[in-house]
């Protein structure tokens, strides 16, 4: 291109925007900067056509975080525009996640010039290639260039349209030269008004054509890991197997569905009169050591149904079998005997029970919390890392049908963004949501509640269960170091990380509104009130205890599930 064929920055943003809305972006999360004003003036003007949504964020870790929930919601593309410099860098939390759960993330970078690299020019650094392998995609596009194919790939990319590649994130790194403002004359189109159309027809079952009988009958368990799907259930049902289910699998329904799986495995064990002999795996399992054991038993025979590529592991580095039909996985799985299911559902019974009672004679603690965000939670559910998702695993009773969509960042399980996601699935979706997260989790995220003056407020539920300091610690193997006393109160600073923080008015400097319960009972009330707008439900809880309650649930639940396999 020549100097005279040479696109204005100005004439190039609006390139690359069209480009963004002709590959499917509709939401577009935009921080603040000066070299990325061209971007900014460019995605007003689409915003005022009705063309696409804006969302403003001045933190780039939340902006990119929202986006990767918009993306999640929308099942769609999703953007985030920042200017150069470390502005960029803030997106890396959200971009390995986005990696990781294969979620089309449209980074848009803004950049100096080739002339000003260097040169020592203030916020001027390399960013292609910042985010490594992270990325399907990066692309540097000079100033003055076109930026159409540049982008149409991206977003090509990004989508899985590659062949044998997930979706996931790409990176378009446009360089503007001054002016950075649009051209005199230069005005917005008359607004046309935004037409948001949100089509959710909520969860939905499936059905699959019953398991012939040629079948051969073998001791089967469907695992369904994050993203699953309710392929799952509709397999397990369709064979008559056990179906051990994740939160975040969206199959943790039905009548095969088996409430306290985890804790149920060493009853099904090598040793047992009737041990596991294959497991199906749907999703990607990443809540408990159990169900890593059990994967991992020589004795076991797996196979994992991959009907498209995964981003979540690198083949040829899991023992299972990938299968990329439902006709093959049922060759392997086989069919269920009666009594086989049954086992599994009086087990799954009597576990529920037994976990029940105790929790009953409880204050409310983090899986009796869990239990009543899954019953009550409707539309969209959120669930933090740490211990919130895995109470609901313990303790949340599935449900006959599917009730809410659940989301969780579960591709690198950080606690980052989880505010800034809930609120772009709860804008992508329309639908009200409600985000379970410990303390920790929130306050790492504080800065997700600010949203400036006219920006779009979700219908967003914040259950917070604050005990203080991060418990999760308490369960795994430090709990026992600080029981011990070895090493006096360094695991309850290092890992516990107490703090005193008022949530109440944290919410107040952000206008969100807030209630403290203390019972399951004030909990589930505040989950069927109406909701609009933003509200934090703040459960106040103590960790001290929680590893002993752990363990009385797993001493209750071994009794009673004994009496039941010995019947």
């Amino acid at each position: 291109m020549t100097s005279q064929d040479s696109l204005t920055s100005i004439g190039a943003a609006r390139v690359a925007v069209a480009a963004l809305l002709d590959g499917g972006v509709r939401h577009v999360v935009v921080a603040p900067g000066s070299r990325s004003a061209p971007l900014a003036y460019a995605l007003a003007e689409a915003e005022a056509a009705g063309k696409v949504l804006l969302h403003v964020r001045i933190d780039e870790r939340d902006a990119g975080f929202t986006a990767l929930g918009l993306a999640l919601a929308t099942e769609a593309p999703a953007a985030v525009v920042t200017t150069s410099g470390t502005a960029v860098g803030n997106l890396l939390p959200a971009v390995m996640e986005a990696n990781h759960a294969a979620v089309p993330l449209i980074v848009v970078s803004a950049d100096r010039p080739e002339e000003l690299h260097g040169t020592g020019a203030n916020q001027t650094t390399t960013q292609l290639d910042l985010f490594g392998e992270h990325v399907r995609f990066a692309v540097d596009v000079a100033a003055g260039d076109s930026p159409q194919r540049a982008t149409a790939t991206a977003l090509y990319a990004a989508t899985g349209a590659l062949e044998d590649t997930p979706p996931g994130p790409v990176q378009v790194n446009l360089a503007f030269r001054d002016p950075l403002v649009p051209e005199h004359g230069d005005t917005l189109p008359a607004a046309s008004g935004h037409s948001v159309f949100h089509y959710d027809a909520g969860p939905q079952a499936l059905d699959l054509a019953p398991a012939p009988t040629s079948l051969p009958e073998r001791r089967t368990v469907v695992l369904a890991g994050h993203d699953a799907g309710p392929v799952a259930e509709a397999f397990a049902r369709a064979h008559g197997l056990p179906l051990l289910a994740e939160p975040s699998s969206n199959a943790r329904f039905g009548p095969n569905a088996v409430g306290p799986y985890r804790i149920l495995l060493e009853h099904f064990g090598p040793e047992s009169a009737t041990p596991i002999e294959r497991v199906v795996l749907f999703g990607r399992p990443t809540l408990s050591r159990p169900v890593s054991a059990l994967l991992a038993r020589e004795t076991v025979e797996t196979a994992i149904y991959e009907p498209v590529p995964v981003a979540w592991y690198q083949a040829g580095r899991r023992r299972e079998q990938p299968m990329d039909t439902l006709p093959g996985l049922a060759a392997f799985s086989g069919r269920g005997s009666s009594e086989w299911l049954d086992s599994w559902l009086l087990a799954g019974a009597a576990a529920q029970h037994a976990l029940d009672g105790i929790l009953a004679g409880e204050p409310a603690v983090g899986p009796s919390v869990g239990a009543t965000v899954w019953e009550h939670a409707r539309g969209k559910l959120v669930l933090g890392s740490s211990n919130g998702i895995r109470d609901v695993d313990l303790a949340g009773q599935p449900h006959p049908d599917p009730i809410a969509t659940v989301y969780a960042n579960r591709g690198l399980a950080g606690i980052d963004g989880t505010l800034a996601t809930a609120t772009g699935i709860a804008l992508g979706s329309g639908r009200e949501t409600t985000v379970l997260v410990g303390d920790v989790t929130f306050l790492h995220d504080a800065g997700g509640l600010l949203l400036g003056h006219g920006e779009p407020v979700p219908d967003l539920r914040i259950v917070v269960l604050n005990d203080s300091g991060g418990a999760i610690f308490g369960l795994l193997e430090h709990g026992a170091v600080h029981e011990s006393g070895a090493y006096g109160t360094a695991v309850e600073r290092l890992f516990g990380t107490p703090h005193s923080v008022d949530l109440s008015a944290l919410a107040a400097a952000y206008g969100v509104g807030h209630q403290v319960v203390s019972t399951t009972a004030e909990l589930a009330a505040a989950l069927k009130a109406p909701l609009k707008g933003r509200t934090i439900v703040e459960v106040r809880v103590d960790r001290v205890g929680l590893r002993g309650l752990h363990a009385r649930i797993r001493s209750a639940v071994s009794a009673a599930v004994g009496q039941v396999l010995t019947a």
